[in-house]
């Protein structure tokens, strides 16, 4: 079952759903809208092979705290981060959507799911489309719908990404 309005302010006043800083204009009809965070990462190119069980993240990508925003240039991948700090319960999931606003810029995100149990800023992968787009810290960029599972999950959340601030980079399976 997909939450409303009313379920989210539920949640978040019983302190189950955590969303810091929350912002007056975040909840939004069947979920809440988060905003870019300040730290930005870029892909270099012509790194060349990106081996999934032992490349350095530091050896592929390029990150910058920024104030007076970012270029995201056209069909280029970009890492982004939250403003928001969030901490999800064991019985919601969270299916991560771009802002139409920005799909209409030609940006995309493939699809992304933040699983029961999660707690920290959330990094989203961001494709540039066919001409290059400035977004801006503070901007109100992906919606959150919450899921609320058929029971509480029997295993949270505690993988490699919990817990994380800023842009986290791919971890290296091992």
């Amino acid at each position: 079952m997909i939450l409303s309005d009313w379920d989210i302010r539920v949640y978040i006043e019983k302190k189950l759903l955590v969303i810091k800083p929350l912002y007056n204009d975040a909840i939004r009809e069947n979920g809440v809208d988060l905003r870019f965070g300040n730290e930005f990462c870029r892909f270099k190119k012509g790194y060349g092979l990106i081996d999934t069980r032992s490349t350095s993240v530091g050896d592929f990508l390029e990150c910058s705290v920024v104030d007076k925003g970012f270029t995201i240039n056209p069909l280029e991948h970009v890492l982004a981060t939250t403003e928001e700090w969030i901490e999800l319960p064991n019985d919601l999931i969270g299916f991560v959507n771009l802002r139409s606003t920005f799909a209409r810029y030609g940006l995309y995100i493939p699809p992304t799911v933040i699983d029961a149990g999660f707690k920290g800023q959330v990094t989203i992968e961001i494709i540039g489309g066919g001409l290059p787009v400035k977004v801006y810290p503070g901007q109100r960029f992906i919606h959150v719908i919450f899921a609320r599972t058929s029971s509480p999950v029997y295993k949270p959340y505690s993988g490699k990404y919990q817990y994380q601030r800023g842009v986290a980079p791919p971890k290296p399976d091992r």
